[in-house]
């Protein structure tokens, strides 16, 4: 209730009262009369902080104004007249010669030499202490996980590969089907491959069918409108690798979503 009080420099009531509370203290026998002692003890640390930060001290305050003026005068010359010395600057009254007057009082008071400090700490610093270090943890936990790694990618890329031979073997036998119930009509490529509810499934189409084209089991062939058409190779009497030995060129296609729709 008096905190503005006893903020005053001129007051002594935070001493007053800081006194009387030594003196209760003398009666204390309860814990709610000592915890209310600690309370006060917060208190009044909290209002001694704030009246020790406003105390301002003539030896230590620093007036960045007053100091202004004061170099301004000891250069020999007063902002607030005129002069009508020619040699003055014209943006304001600061003779020609007021800096180098300053600069010739200015060494009197930096003839003491800097102190020595290490660049880079002190030479007789004594070295880290290593830490000490558990390999054996370490290389057992990684020959662990190299042991477990390569499992697992191969067990992936194991059943990867049979997902894509299946479904490579399900869309020859699509073909071959369609050729089969009527081998005269030309089968369009992007009626075969492009599916018109799912762009997704469409690159898959496109994946799957290049295998096809890769091994020569299927060819493609231009129209007479210039169109892709796609058909199956017809099997020959000779071995697997000698049906598929003729000459091949790949093609890469692009389809965005934009010309899929």
């Amino acid at each position: 209730e008096n905190r503005e009080a006893m903020l005053n420099s001129k007051s002594n009531r935070l001493t007053e009262a800081l006194e009387e509370a030594n003196k209760l203290f003398d009666g204390v026998c309860r814990a709610r009369e000592a915890a209310l002692d600690a309370q006060f003890l917060v208190i009044a640390s909290n209002i001694g902080k704030e009246k020790a930060n406003e105390l301002h001290s003539e030896m230590s305050a620093f007036d960045s104004t007053a100091f202004a003026e004061d170099l301004l005068t000891f250069m020999g010359i007063n902002r607030t007249e005129e002069s009508d010395d020619p040699e003055d600057v014209p943006s304001g009254f600061l003779r020609s010669d007021a800096w180098q007057t300053m600069g010739e009082e200015a060494p009197k008071y930096f003839r003491r030499a800097p102190t020595f400090h290490y660049m880079m700490g002190s030479s007789k610093s004594e070295p880290p202490v290593p830490k000490q270090r558990i390999e054996r943890q370490r290389k057992a936990s990684r020959g662990k996980a190299e042991r477990a790694m390569p499992a697992q990618l191969k067990k992936m890329e194991e059943s990867h590969q049979e997902t894509t031979e299946k479904e490579v073997e399900r869309i020859l036998r699509i073909l071959q089907t369609h050729f089969e119930n009527d081998p005269n009509t030309p089968i369009s490529f992007f009626d075969f491959v492009i599916d018109p509810n799912s762009f997704a499934h469409t690159a898959e189409n496109l994946f799957h069918v290049s295998f096809l084209l890769r091994d020569g089991l299927a060819k493609i062939k231009l129209d007479e409108d210039k169109l892709p058409v796609i058909e199956p190779t017809k099997p020959s009497g000779r071995g697997e690798e000698d049906s598929r030995a003729g000459e091949r060129n790949q093609v890469v296609i692009s389809l965005d979503e934009r010309e899929w729709k």
